[in-house]
């Protein structure tokens, strides 16, 4: 065993050397492209061109032309102030593998503002950010899309597809798992198109994020970001208990429906009504109708069983006839007879192969976003963000705080030697 991990380290490394050696041949590297081009970083190529030499040579050399053409080094925040105070890009803090989280809410009026290059700048910028903030044994992140700010599925889709070709060509197996969430409507049908010619397809997924309100801690903070279903829930206040003098009703308790009786139609006595007066009102209360005696004193769950029944078993029950009194014999009523249930009842169900405890893909979806929900979530905090950027991307404020930061840890080291003196 450790004859054979030798011997792939032993290939591995001779596949780097030989990439490298095809990149020095092209062009001499300088100190920043050396160390950009790191055993790490030439594995990912590898990796990503499916462990060929020269086609890894070939796109590692235009990743640092590129690169070189738009200036990562002389990125710094100082450029990108306005969008760093209204929180388009950031990087939101890293999951439970110490992958960053980047999370995107750029609006849809964005690209007529700025230009395409303006853009693209912020976009490598933030991920640069990411890549720098990442510990020694990580080397991947996660792309959260808030598309809720567009109104154009096309628009949306443009950037969405501009952002991944950007992520697929100039930092290759960097991205592990990219989550559109809440996208116009007409974005699925769209990507649906479009997907079999993105080359990151794979690693991407729609969310909507109605679904998670109960499923962070703390209901009350998600019920009240939407105020349609805080409506939908039960209150307590609504069930007012019932007193000596007041007869007992029976109804509904919730603080939304109700039912109630209808003297005008024998057939369908009961129907729902959305009254929200007090209970015991008359409008709330359950009173069977002149023609329904059976359903005196039944209980809520009965009244409900009762109301869906079949107008049969809702009609008055026959009184019982000494034998003197009894009519002649009848023929007996014949029912509809229940179709028997057939061993193919839709020819459907020939092409369904779901096994049972195999998720869809939408339900995966769904619960692979469950643990950067959080992160979705968390209120944009400026500062907390310019912490995570190194010099010099977090331009003159991060190195002022090294310098001092640096100071301070020389003053304490100071101070500690004069106390042990």
């Amino acid at each position: 065993m450790g004859m054979e991990m030798e011997k792939k380290d032993t290939r591995d490394r001779e596949r780097i050397e030989a990439v490298l050696k095809l990149v020095r041949k092209q062009a001499p590297l300088n100190m920043k492209q050396e160390k950009y081009c790191n055993d790490a970083c030439v594995e990912r190529f590898l990796r990503a061109r499916g462990d060929n030499v020269k086609k890894a040579a070939k796109h590692l050399r235009l990743v640092l032309s590129w690169r070189e053409s738009i200036g990562i080094d002389s990125l710094i925040a100082d450029e990108f102030s306005g969008e760093l105070a209204e929180g388009l890009a950031y990087v939101a803090g890293h999951d439970d593998d110490a992958r960053p989280v980047v999370v995107f809410r750029i609006k849809q009026d964005y690209p007529k503002l700025q230009s395409q290059k303006s853009f693209v700048r912020l976009l490598v910028f933030t991920l640069e950010v990411a890549v720098s903030s990442m510990s020694r044994f990580v080397d991947q992140f996660v792309l959260l899309f808030d598309a809720s700010l567009f109104r154009s599925a096309s628009a949306f889709l443009n950037f969405f597809m501009g952002t991944l070709k950007i992520v697929g060509d100039y930092y290759p197996g960097r991205l592990h798992k990219a989550f559109v969430i809440d996208p116009p409507s007409m974005f699925s049908v769209l990507w649906k198109g479009v997907r079999p010619f993105v080359e990151l397809a794979a690693a991407t997924a729609v969310v909507c994020s109605l679904d998670y309100e109960d499923s962070l801690e703390g209901g009350s903070y998600c019920f009240s970001s939407y105020p349609r279903t805080a409506s939908l829930r039960y209150e307590p206040a609504a069930a007012t208990p019932v007193t000596g003098r007041q007869q007992p009703v029976v109804g509904s308790a919730s603080s939304r429906f109700s039912f109630t009786v209808s003297h005008l139609n024998s057939v369908k006595p009961w129907y729902l009504s959305t009254n929200t007066g007090p209970l015991g009102h008359s409008s709330r209360t359950v009173v069977p109708a002149e023609s329904t005696p059976s359903l005196i004193g039944a209980s809520p769950v009965n009244a409900r069983s009762y109301s869906f029944a079949s107008p049969g078993a809702r009609s008055t029950p026959v009184k019982q006839q000494t034998p003197l009194q009894r009519a002649p014999m009848q023929a007996p009523r014949q029912q509809p007879r229940t179709p028997k249930p057939s061993f193919l009842q839709s020819p459907a169900n020939l092409f369904n192969f779901k096994k049972e405890g195999h998720l869809s893909k939408g339900e995966r979806d769904k619960e692979s976003f469950l643990p950067f929900l959080r992160f979705y979530r968390r209120p944009y905090d400026e500062m907390v963000y310019r912490a995570k950027m190194r010099p010099p991307l977090g331009g003159l404020t991060s190195i002022v705080y090294a310098q001092v930061k640096t100071h301070h840890q020389q003053s304490r080291r100071f101070t500690g030697h004069l106390q042990r003196i």
